[in-house]
C-alpha cells in the first residue's frame, strides 16, 4: 500500500507542476464525450491508450468486455452515461490475447467464472465454423476476441434505453474495437450502431 500513496503524490505533484488550475478545473463536474466498455485487464488503462486527460471518457470494465443485458451494473453505468452525462460515442473495446476469450474457448473449469463465461461460449457458437477452421490457437482466440466486441456493441444496441435515444432523435453511436498489447494500437472493427435497423426484428422495439 505503501507505493499506492507514493504514487499518488508523486502524481498529484507532477500534475500540478503542470498546470496548477488541473485539480479546481476538475472538481467542477464530468462531461465526457465517451463512455468505455473495456476488459478489467490492469494492461488496458482507458485514458492512456487513447491519451485522454481524466474527465474525458467514463468506463465500465468487466471481465472480456461482456455486455450482459441482464447485468444491472452494466447497465446503470450506460444509463447515467447516456441519460445524465450525454454522452455521444460508446466503445466497445476488446484487447487480443484476452485471458477471459481463451479461458471461454477451453472446457477447464473455472470455478464460478464458469458462469460468466457462458456469454463468450455462445458467440463461440455462432461463430464456430469460421472459428474451427483457425489452425493456429493464438489466431483462433483472437479472432473470437473480435467477434466478442462486435456481439458486445450489438448487445448494446438491444438496450431498450438505447433505443429510445435513438427514437428520440439522440444520434448516439456505438462502436465494436480491439486493442493490442503488442504494439499499442486500437483498432476500428468496422462495425457500428447508430439505430436499431441492423438488429433482427425481434430485438427492435418501437414503443417509445
Amino acid at each position: 500500500m505503501k507505493d499506492i500513496f507514493e504514487g499518488n503524490k508523486a502524481w498529484v505533484e507532477e500534475t500540478l507542476a503542470k498546470d496548477p488550475t488541473f485539480f479546481d478545473n476538475l472538481s467542477k463536474g464530468q462531461t465526457p464525450e465517451y463512455l468505455w466498455i473495456g476488459c478489467s485487464d490492469s494492461r488496458v488503462p482507458a485514458n492512456e491508450i487513447v491519451n485522454m486527460p481524466p474527465g474525458s471518457i467514463f468506463v465500465q470494465r468487466n471481465i472480456a468486455n461482456q455486455v450482459i443485458n441482464s447485468d444491472m451494473n452494466l447497465l446503470s453505468v450506460v444509463y447515467y452515461a447516456v441519460k445524465y452525462l450525454k454522452v455521444r460515442h460508446i466503445l466497445v473495446v476488446g484487447h487480443y490475447g484476452c485471458g477471459g476469450v481463451a479461458a471461454a474457448m477451453s472446457n477447464k473449469s473455472f470455478g464460478f467464472l464458469d458462469n460468466w463465461l457462458v456469454s463468450i461460449k455462445n458467440v463461440y457458437m455462432k461463430y464456430q465454423q469460421e472459428l474451427d477452421n483457425i489452425q493456429s490457437e493464438e489466431s483462433r482466440v483472437d479472432r473470437l476476441v473480435e467477434l466478442n466486441s462486435i456481439e458486445q456493441a450489438r448487445n448494446m444496441a438491444k438496450i431498450s434505453f438505447i433505443q429510445e435515444e435513438w427514437q428520440n432523435g439522440n444520434p448516439l453511436e456505438i462502436h465494436a474495437m480491439v486493442y493490442s498489447l503488442k504494439d499499442g494500437m486500437l483498432r476500428d472493427l468496422e462495425m457500428s450502431f447508430n439505430n436499431s435497423n441492423d438488429l433482427k426484428p425481434v430485438f427492435q422495439i418501437n414503443q417509445f
